[in-house]
């Protein structure tokens, strides 16, 4: 396909990942950073698609930025954050969309730890968005044989899907810091797979979207590799280490941690069944121990699998 010109906005791993992914098709890249020195309206001059990989807890502020400055009818807008804002409980792409109605929004999610990424390894991601051309625009310009891109009708499960994963990377890295078993792994896995199944469906996503690459995809990849930041928590906090402490050692954001307290919230609101986000939520509060955490869910009333 023909040169295309992107803006990249966040110049985390991710973002970076992106950014190399697409200058390697020919395309033209730009990255703009909150923490940099690059000018925002440069960087997004003539800019066909702009893509935020950003923390959550940016997103609204350089939305904000990005509204004044002009722009082509045409721009293409893709977000490639995992999270909940914490004040509207809105997903990245309905903030964007919000803010941007007359602008496709693609959203752009999959099992793709950021580091076997930049090492050129194999892997398969996800664009998705109400807008077909937009969605296969995107996927054009970040195909390629060592990163290849689905696209799919439902953005919020696609979002969504991303986003609910990283509480159970939490929970996941605490399975494994008690050396738990495989066993137990499985199950927490798949039982968090129908939690997060049961609140997208109360969101309005389809339920097929999360046994596909950004669902089950992304859960397998967060809840098996020691890359995740989400996982690194859950696994030093069951080795006794305080929260504060790992997350000032962390490399980057692990956004499960901000993403659970939201998810609490609206799930409490609209009495949807979150045990494992819930026992999750508890003791990143302090409220129980991992050994507590994991007797709690242990000892829930018996019940019906598919209920």
């Amino acid at each position: 396909m023909r040169e295309t010109t992107i803006a990249i906005l966040g110049a985390g791993a991710w973002g970076i990942a992106l950014a190399d992914l697409a200058s390697a098709n020919g395309h033209k890249v730009r990255v703009w950073s909150r923490r940099g020195s690059a000018n925002l309206e440069a960087v997004l001059q003539d800019a066909q698609i702009i893509l935020s990989a950003i923390s959550m807890k940016g997103v609204s502020d350089v939305v904000s930025k990005v509204k004044s400055i002009p722009l082509s009818p045409k721009t293409i807008f893709v977000t490639a954050t995992k999270g909940l804002d914490p004040q509207t409980t809105c997903t990245p792409s309905q903030i964007w969309q919000t803010a941007f109605r007359d602008y496709p929004v693609v959203v752009l999610s999959g099992p793709n730890l950021s580091k076997e990424i930049q090492q050129s390894l194999p892997a398969a991601t996800v664009v998705a968005s109400h807008d077909t051309a937009a969605a296969e625009l995107v996927q054009l310009v970040f195909s390629s044989p060592r990163f290849r891109v689905y696209t799919n009708p439902d953005p919020l499960g696609v979002e969504l899907g991303g986003t609910l994963k990283n509480i159970m990377a939490i929970a996941a890295g605490v399975c494994d810091g008690l050396h738990l078993g495989t066993n137990a792994k499985a199950a927490l896995v798949t039982r968090g797979l129908t939690e997060m199944v049961r609140i997208g469906k109360s969101w309005g996503a389809k339920t097929e979207t999360f046994y596909g690459l950004s669902g089950l995809g992304d859960l397998l990849a967060t809840c098996n590799s020691p890359l995740s930041r989400n996982y690194q928590v859950g696994y030093q906090m069951a080795l006794g280490q305080t929260l504060p402490d790992i997350l000032d050692n962390l490399p980057g954001t692990a956004e499960g941690v901000n993403t659970c307290q939201v998810l609490v919230q609206r799930a409490r609101h609209h009495n949807i069944a979150i045990p494992i986000t819930e026992q999750v939520y508890r003791l990143l509060q302090g409220e129980v121990s991992t050994r507590q955490a994991l007797s709690e869910l242990m000892l829930r009333d018996t019940k019906p699998e598919y209920n």
